[in-house]
């Protein structure tokens, strides 16, 4: 990899992770809504969770921007109670709903239609809505070329001595989106990927085992860093 540029790494990466992974489907959602919901519930909690707590939404139909904005307190909480953080992740999905609803329509098509950087600075105005979930949102629910920087990306980005685990987010986002063709589809898939990678085997205790990645680590030993046992 030594001889390769920045997009060819990045390319070789991912060509690697479809051969191993094949098409994920992801974001998981039956509406533009729901994804936003989910990337908001999906803050510091597995995935597993945060279905959970949108099926007790859909069970009680509140799947709804309005009805989330006006429903009980305690209701709320007790639907959203399996995606952790119940309390707080209340006044978060609340703080976006009623933007929706007071700037939009309630509509996320009318939403989708700003110009990226626009909606991407107004997103991140929503007090709760940090980059990474501002970009799910953008990337995900509303079809924009934005690429989505989360904790497995840094992982893999880090262990393979690409950049710094610890770069600031807008760093490593402009990484991608300036070495990788913008392509929306392309984008989610790419995401997807270092997902499913960081959930399988690029965990806080690396599992190089059968990694696609493991032949790109550069020379490096795998056990020069925690593993599972």
């Amino acid at each position: 990899m030594e001889n390769m540029n920045e997009s060819n790494i990045l390319v070789n990466i991912y060509r690697r992770l479809e051969a191993h992974f094949g098409p994920t489907g992801w974001w998981p959602g039956d509406s533009p809504f729901e994804v936003a919901v989910g990337a908001i519930l999906t803050q510091n909690t597995a995935w597993v969770n945060v279905e959970k707590a949108i099926a007790n939404l859909k069970e009680s139909e509140w799947l709804t921007p309005e009805l989330l904005i006006t429903v009980d307190d305690d209701a709320l909480h007790e639907a959203l109670r399996p995606s952790g953080y119940f309390r707080l992740k209340t006044v978060r999905l609340r703080n976006f709903c009623r933007y929706l609803v007071e700037h939009h329509g309630g509509c996320m098509e009318t939403m989708a239609k700003l110009p990226v950087e626009r909606l991407r600075l107004e997103l991140l105005a929503i007090q709760g809505i940090g980059p990474e979930t501002a970009d799910c949102i953008l990337l995900y629910a509303c079809g924009k070329p934005v690429f989505v920087i989360d904790a497995y990306t840094r992982r893999v980005l880090g262990r393979h001595g690409i950049a710094e685990a610890t770069a600031p987010y807008e760093a490593l986002r402009h990484y991608f989106e300036e070495h990788l063709t913008r392509d929306e589809g392309f984008w989610k898939e790419y995401h997807a990927l270092f997902v499913y990678v960081g959930k399988d085997f690029c965990r806080s205790r690396a599992r190089c085992d059968g990694c696609p990645l493991r032949p790109l680590l550069r020379g490096r030993e795998p056990a020069a860093w925690p593993r599972d046992p």
